[in-house]
């Protein structure tokens, strides 16, 4: 599988929780987890999502919450970033026959988490790395696979067999079987250089996206050596920007 998911554990504080639905679009998604439909902005970068004047945390109230959105191998997926609503709305974005995942990055205790809903019912979740404790209207729903991978025994308990090792290699492991049992795969340049349209999904965040603060000064080096440019008016297309990077690092020789 191309990219997969397991890269996401080496990011560790830098990871943003992801939804994933299959059977409905990436807009339509958004439009789930609470975004307006004709409110998205330009695609635009993991950082750009960061420079939108989030309040993430709001005394007594619900902060701001934003999904950047796409689609990769039959899947719409939706990065998420603040305070945003996948985990409270995991049901009804799996109305009419939709299946939905949520991947909840978090360091060793308490663990990263992996939830599953179909047609309108929470059907399985579990930490990773305990495996064993798992919830859910079919809580041993993928107990196959996981006995398979030698994550945990037929009874559902623990392997005791399995060798010691460090929880992101055992996260590894379990998102190895939920990538290969659903056909999950992000690609790495979503959080990125990728860039995606974007929604508020909660409270009241500033989409206005900013322009670029080095977008001047490339594009007038892109115009004065010949080099067709065609963007957005906010952020340098990511080939100029490569090219401009290289021309810098050749004259600091």
């Amino acid at each position: 599988m191309a990219d997969g998911l397991q890269w996401l554990v080496d990011l560790e504080g830098q990871t943003s929780s992801v939804v994933f639905a299959r059977g409905i679009s990436a807009a339509e998604l958004a439009v789930r987890m609470g975004g307006d439909p004709d409110a998205a902005t330009e695609p635009i970068t993991d950082a750009q999502v960061w420079d939108l004047r989030m309040e993430v945390y709001r005394p007594g109230a619900s902060g701001d919450g934003v999904v950047r959105v796409g689609e990769s191998a039959g899947w719409a997926f939706a990065v998420e970033y603040g305070d945003s609503t996948g985990s409270d709305r995991l049901v009804d974005i799996s109305r009419n026959g939709v299946e939905v995942i949520q991947y909840y990055p978090m360091a060793d205790h308490p663990p990263a988490t992996v939830d599953y809903a179909r047609d309108g019912a929470y059907l399985c979740g579990f930490g990773l790395a305990e495996e064993d404790d798992r919830w859910g209207q079919q809580p041993d729903l993928l107990l196959p696979e996981l006995v398979a991978a030698r994550i945990l025994q037929p009874d559902g308990s623990k392997d005791a067999s399995a060798p010691y090792e460090p929880y992101t290699i055992t996260y590894k492991r379990t998102l190895s079987v939920i990538e290969t049992r659903f056909g999950l795969s992000l690609p790495r340049t979503c959080l990125a250089e990728g860039r995606l349209p974007a929604y508020a999904v909660r409270g009241t965040p500033d989409m206005r996206t900013r322009r670029e603060p080095d977008y001047y000064e490339i594009r007038a080096w892109a115009t004065a050596n010949g080099m067709t440019y065609t963007d957005n008016g906010t952020c340098v297309p990511p080939e100029i920007r490569k090219a401009f990077q290289r021309a810098s690092y050749s004259q600091d020789l």
